[in-house]
């Protein structure tokens, strides 16, 4: 659900009245996918160059341009006092995770971060449960404790001698913050169009970070490569992927929308394998194949 987190998406959008099937809607999940997938490829790739601040500032800026006009168009939605609301939604939903996702991108393989990116539905239902007052029930339950040990073993494990356990901690810290923003944006953000409060938290993220990511320009060249990675992540893997996921909700409704929470970290090894080098390891699969398992197992309805 990366980029910037398309579990607070679903929880902006509403239901159509009547979801409709066509041969876009398995295309456009796969493009998704493949997009939020291959933002791991690419801030694995920059993120060493740029560092963490300067990346994630790039990534906000652009993301926030390509959703700008839906801002201008909704504008008469965002009273002055919304503002520093949609300020700290944007620090915990976008701003502080993308840092982490970043941070994390300098110190493991792709694949890491796509996989704990798969917890934030997990985290989004602990939240409710813990905060607001929700029912888990004893599915969600058990899906809880089979994701958390499938991220107990991810952070066991090793890649190239060197131990995945801050990179994993990073990650699953990151993907904690989106399940506070889910529950946070589907409290104060209802009633206002998801593409307009995106552009407005996404900027808001952009200013707040600013100060952080100039003082930690980098003062080296960088490669040509890096800065395709960068420009790739803020307009394609934010921007761009946020209008795609607003068509498939407006066309096969949020739940199976969100669906494609499955087919990131497949996307993100995948690309991460072939394009880098990067092993999948025996463990990965293990941990992968957890967290995937309880984030399908928490979703199925009653019988």
């Amino acid at each position: 659900m990366e980029n910037p987190n398309c579990a607070a998406a679903v929880a902006l959008a509403a239901e159509p009245a009547a979801a409709r099937r066509d041969w876009r809607t398995p295309l456009e999940l796969l493009l998704l996918g493949a997009i939020w997938g291959s933002s791991f490829l690419f801030m694995r790739i920059a993120a060493p160059e740029f560092g963490a601040a300067a990346l994630v500032e790039i990534r906000l800026a652009l993301g926030a341009l390509v959703l700008l006009p839906f801002l201008w168009l909704q504008r008469a939605h965002f009273h002055r006092r919304m503002w520093p609301k949609l300020a700290v939604i944007g620090v915990i939903n976008s701003a502080v995770p993308f840092l982490l996702f970043a941070w994390a991108a300098q110190r493991a393989p792709a694949a890491i971060g796509a996989i704990c990116n798969a917890m934030t539905v997990l985290f989004a239902a602990l939240v409710a449960f813990l905060f607001f007052g929700e029912k888990i029930g004893i599915r969600k339950s058990i899906a809880l404790l089979i994701g958390f040990a499938g991220v107990v073993v991810l952070a066991t494990s090793k890649a190239d001698g060197l131990s995945l356990g801050p990179a994993v901690l990073a990650g699953a810290s990151a993907a904690l913050l989106y399940g506070i923003g889910v529950n946070l944006v589907r409290r104060h953000l209802a009633g206002i169009p998801p593409a307009a409060a995106a552009a407005a938290t996404l900027s808001c993220a952009a200013l707040l970070v600013l100060p952080l990511a100039l003082s930690h320009w980098p003062q080296h060249a960088i490669t040509p490569l890096a800065w395709g990675s960068a420009l790739a992540i803020g307009v394609i893997c934010t921007g761009y992927a946020f209008l795609v996921f607003y068509q498939l909700i407006h066309r096969i409704g949020a739940p199976r929308a969100a669906t494609v929470t499955y087919l990131v970290p497949v996307f993100g090894a995948a690309f991460a394998w072939a394009l880098l080098g990067e092993p999948v390891t025996p463990v990965m699969l293990l941990a992968g194949a957890m967290i995937l398992g309880s984030v399908a197992f928490s979703q199925r309805g009653p019988r």
